[in-house]
């Protein structure tokens, strides 16, 4: 198996909530994109590297429908979206201006971009829902982006929900948002979230059959050591 297919099937089985806490240990506390909410109840959990796209405020010169016609537009961007990687966007935090629409995610979906995920809005969210593109958003506006903001660049570091994402960086999804995962510590989580997935399982157990939270969670060393022997 290849590198990222082992970090795929690996963290395909990992909450996000989980993955914030390995990298909380690691000193790393903003991962976690704000306004990142399925769009869709339901979506599967998602794991990718990252493809970045950055808009800017809205400058009336640059932020015309012609502008979609340019060789730096989304257009060209999507035609640059491997298979498999999930499209991060830089939106700023706009709620009045739709980043996209269902034409554009169609051909995202079509490329095999595996999800979309924005600070922004969508437009056409009827559409957009009916590509069966995974996104994760803030909801919905019928403006168009350039109402509001100026597309510039695809595949440069950005800040997407307030959280820096840089090209390559591995990106989780699930029902409680974006997660971040930086490329240099991607094998790291790899390596750990597996048995921190079993040990909270494990807890999970043991707060069902009636035991108390002081030194379960987190466990103390008496605690540890009878998850141990529960493995054997």
């Amino acid at each position: 198996m290849t590198r990222d297919s082992v970090t795929i099937k690996t963290l395909s089985g990992v909450t996000t909530a989980t993955i914030t806490t390995l990298l909380l240990k690691k000193g790393l506390r903003n991962v976690w994109m704000r306004g990142t909410r399925p769009l869709r109840p339901g979506q599967p959990r998602l794991v990718g590297r990252a493809f970045t796209l950055r808009f800017v405020p809205a400058r009336e010169d640059l932020a015309t429908p012609e502008s979609w016609s340019s060789p730096r537009s989304t257009r060209a961007a999507i035609e640059a979206m491997p298979p498999g990687c999930i499209a991060v966007v830089d939106a700023m935090g706009t709620t009045d201006a739709g980043i996209f629409g269902d034409i554009l995610c169609a051909r995202m979906k079509k490329r095999g971009v595996a999800a979309l995920v924005t600070d922004g809005v969508l437009r056409d969210v009827a559409g957009v829902l009916g590509t069966g593109l995974p996104v994760w958003c803030q909801g919905a506006a019928a403006p168009p982006s350039v109402a509001g903001l100026t597309f510039v660049n695809w595949q440069e570091p950005i800040g997407c929900g307030g959280v820096a994402v840089y090209p390559d960086d591995v990106v989780v999804t699930d029902a409680d948002g974006a997660v971040l995962i930086p490329a240099a510590l991607v094998n790291d989580i790899v390596a750990a979230a597996p048995e921190q997935e079993r040990l909270e399982s494990w807890i999970m157990r043991e707060v069902e059959n009636g035991a108390s939270l002081p030194g379960l969670y987190p466990p103390n060393a008496e605690t540890k050591a009878r998850y141990e022997a529960s493995k054997g």
